[in-house]
């Protein structure tokens, strides 16, 4: 499709895939002129596309059949809901492996589907402007949008649409787990080192101003957030918007903390392929928050997919928000 061209529809259908590092995500929703979406479908599979690429530099063959397997998935539910334009983006494990352009050729020949890396900042900006559709009035509000990937965390600070700070760290709940968080439970020794090297990442983040809206995306948040009201199956409409208090993350941190992976994957609030990965993302939320000064966070199922779609609708209609 030529996105080139002045946009006579009112809207256009798209399909945006975002493959994580521990996540491949995909939307399928109806945009409008202005920006806003209507949800057509929204699926999620755990990938593990990250799997060894933090040790070994690259993605290994096991993990090219089952993205390819996941891929083919998501595009035939995309072509049967009659899309107009499909993308796929990749975020910190295909910027970090030695073999990205291996992968990206081979889902080029096996399923036609062409994927972008994006850089740190391209993520955070994409991951901002779809967090914070749900949410924005004017352009007066400020936002600070955090998102705790598998590889990568961004932090991204704006006033309505317009960014005006972002920060990409390596550091993400996959990649803490395989350096140092390796067993479940994990002794002192390793959870004062993953702390540290949380810490280390945080130098250049400070204090937020208590008018700043915090939201929080991606698994570890929504995870805590299905934990936190106890609901037996996933509902995104009950999750969303759920207000998670820093007394209530420690809460559940320190009830999760001593048990082992079968006690873990025994709550029907944790995906089994996130419960390895679990206590990883809630340290990396805790010290972001400690840093910001701040005492709660807003959880939201949106993120990269979302602002993917809208840039797309933005280009195709010329008509950025």
């Amino acid at each position: 499709m030529d996105f080139n061209r002045t946009a006579t529809k009112v809207t256009m259908r798209l399909a945006s895939i975002d493959i994580g590092t521990n996540t491949v995500l995909m939307l399928v929703a109806d945009v409008r002129r202005d920006g806003s979406l209507v949800v057509v479908r929204d699926e999620h599979f755990i990938g593990r596309l990250g799997k060894g690429v933090d040790e070994y530099g690259i993605i290994v063959q096991e993990t090219f059949h089952r993205i390819h397997g996941i891929l083919s998935q998501l595009k035939n539910i995309a072509d049967s809901l009659g899309i107009q334009h499909i993308s796929a983006c990749g975020t910190s494990a295909l910027r970090d492996a030695k073999n990205r352009q291996e992968f990206i050729d081979f889902m080029k020949e096996k399923l036609a589907l062409e994927i972008q890396i994006l850089s740190g900042t391209e993520e955070a900006e994409l991951t901002y402007l779809g967090a914070i559709s749900e949410y924005m009035q004017s352009d007066s509000e400020n936002y600070t949008v955090l998102d705790i990937g598998g590889g990568s965390t961004e932090i991204v600070s704006g006033s309505g649409a317009h960014v005006t700070s972002s920060a990409s760290m390596d550091i993400g709940s996959v990649r803490l787990t395989e350096r140092i968080l390796k067993n479940n439970p994990p002794d002192r020794a390793a959870m004062d080192h993953a702390v540290q090297i949380v810490r280390d990442q945080l130098n250049t983040i400070g204090p937020l101003s208590p008018a700043t809206t915090i939201i929080g995306v991606a698994g570890t948040l929504t995870t805590l957030a299905a934990l936190d009201l106890r609901i037996a199956e996933f509902d995104k409409n009950i999750v969303n918007r759920h207000i998670l208090t820093t007394e209530t993350i420690d809460k559940i941190f320190h009830e999760l903390r001593p048990m082992t992976l079968d006690q873990l994957r025994s709550y029907p609030q944790i995906h089994p392929s996130r419960a390895d990965i679990l206590l990883a993302g809630i340290i990396i939320l805790r010290e972001i928050l400690r840093k910001m000064n701040a005492s709660k966070i807003t959880v939201s199922d949106r993120g990269l997919r979302y602002g993917i779609a809208i840039k797309n609708a933005q280009t195709y209609f010329h008509n950025p928000l």
